[in-house]
């Protein structure tokens, strides 16, 4: 088994990478693997409260974030940084996360086989 880490850093509704990563993140959870997901720059966006893509005519990945849990996607991690930089507190998230700061995400990355960023 080999344990994935996926990297977001772009914001919510800018498109379709988002969503066909989600879709590739469900994949390979389906399988059994370990997912863990780590969003930073405007990727913090794509888990804050209250987001309404509908006024932009987009589909809502928020509903798929929520999801994870069930694929037992546990592992969320978020940038510190990022969240300060945008006016992000954790508590305003849709989901728990755990803070990783900037100069440790090196370090967090080597812990996965597999790095996939978008």
């Amino acid at each position: 088994m080999r344990n994935f880490l996926f990297v977001l850093n772009q914001p919510p509704h800018d498109g379709l990478l988002v969503q066909e990563t989600l879709d590739v993140i469900l994949t390979v959870a389906a399988f059994d693997q370990p997912v863990s997901l780590l969003l930073f720059d405007d990727g913090v966006f794509q888990i804050k409260q209250n987001q309404n893509p509908k006024q932009v005519a987009l589909k809502d990945t928020s509903a798929v974030f929520k999801a994870l849990e069930i694929y037992d996607v546990h592992n969320i991690y978020v940038e510190v940084e990022s969240l300060q930089e945008r006016g992000l507190k954790p508590g305003g998230l849709c989901l728990p996360a755990k803070e990783v700061y900037r100069k440790n995400i090196g370090s967090l990355m080597k812990q996965f086989q597999i790095v996939y960023g978008s």
